[in-house]
Formats: C-alpha cells, structure tokens, sequence
C-alpha cells in the first residue's frame, strides 16, 4: 500500500467528486471503491481518520461507506467509535447509511449492545432516535445478514411509538416492515397494542404491506 496520507486521499476524493458533470452515487460510487482498494491494507485507525476528513470535507455519506466495506475497520467498531464518527450527522441520507451499514452490522455482530442503540432512541437529537431505528434494519434484512430479530426490533420501536417527528415515523414504519417476513403476527400485535400512540402513518404503511405486499398500493379502478 502507498504511504498512508488521509488528508491527501480525503482531497483526492474531494477533487474527483467535483470534477465530476453530475455528482450523482452512479458516479461517486466508482471513486469510493478506487479509495476502498488503496486502503485496503490500512489499518483500522488510519481508515476511521480518513473517514472523519472524509467528513470535514462534506463527504460524509461515503466516509461511511467506506468504513463499511473495509472489513476489519467494520468489525473493530464500538458504540463509542459509531458515536464518534456519527457527530454532527444530520440529515437523512447520511443517517441512513450510518445506521444500515454501520450501526445495524455492528448490533448484529454483538459489536454494540441494545443498551447502546436504546440510549440513541431515547436521545433528543432526532438523528440518532433515526438511527436507532434503521439500525434494527441490519438484524432483519436477508441480504446483511439478518434473520429475524422481533424482541429487539419492537423494543426501540416501542420506545419511540409515539414520537411524532416525520424522521422518526418514517423510520418506525421501515423498522416494522422489514420485519414483517420473519414475524408477521409479532407486527400486526405490536400495531394492536399500540394503537393509540403509532402515527397514522406508520399503522396505514405497516397494514398495506402486511395485506398486499407493498408499502402504498396503487388504487385499481
């Protein structure tokens, strides 16, 4: 590997980025995965400074990205290192990924504890209730390696069922969907029982697709 120069390779990607005519994920997705195989030696420590100047320089979404796929960057990650490298986040696409490929792979392989993605849910920054969220994301995704997790998922949810932010309730909705093709009737009692706090929103998202599939059917005619 060349000699490692997180500043250097942050203002690479920076460059690259901004030469780009449209700056689009199709497009900045091939520059990350180039920084991903310069890196690929690097250790742990040398990537999370990497991805905080990633960060500096407004490239937070895919400073995350690429401590996702280098793997033992992933595996080293503690609560108090996703909280770090989490500071400041705030807006939706960047708790998006901070929360499906860091926080739920991360939860998922004992790296943090529900403790842990609790103390988020009951935070009074609306980003890391969010994160808390979509992080129950990565037990009951196939393709991340979920299997199932309803006692854990319906936990934060029912910590934060009553929270009326628009990031949340979208977030509550997307955590019980997910979970419906391992646990459907654990969702259809969670939605019973909590009735009278869940946003109309997320018990109409949640019904639809355990009746049809689909988050908003089309109306047929």
């Amino acid at each position: 590997m060349e000699a490692f120069d997180a500043v250097a390779l942050a203002q690479d990607f920076r460059s690259r980025v901004d030469a780009l005519p449209e700056r689009n994920v199709p497009r900045i997705r091939p520059i990350r995965r180039g920084i991903s195989k310069r890196i690929a030696k690097a250790r742990p420590r040398q990537v999370l400074e990497l991805a905080r100047v990633l960060i500096d320089l407004e490239l937070r979404g895919w400073a995350y990205e690429l401590v996702h796929f280098h793997r033992p960057t992933l595996r080293s990650l503690d609560a108090g290192a996703i909280e770090r490298i989490g500071a400041g986040v705030a807006d939706w696409a960047s708790v998006d990924v901070l929360g499906t490929q860091l926080a739920g792979p991360a939860w998922l392989n004992g790296q943090i504890t529900d403790l842990d993605v609790h103390r988020w849910a009951r935070s009074p920054d609306r980003w890391w209730r969010r994160t808390a969220l979509v992080a129950t994301t990565g037990l009951n995704v196939k393709t991340r390696g979920g299997h199932g997790d309803a006692p854990r998922t319906l936990a934060v949810c029912e910590l934060l069922a009553g929270d009326r932010d628009d990031m949340v309730v979208k977030a509550i909705s997307w955590a019980l969907r997910e979970l419906i093709p391992w646990t459907p009737d654990a969702v259809e009692r969670f939605l019973s029982e909590h009735e009278g706090r869940l946003a109309a929103r997320v018990k109409r998202e949640v019904r639809n697709k355990l009746r049809t599939g689909l988050k908003n059917p089309r109306r047929t005619r």
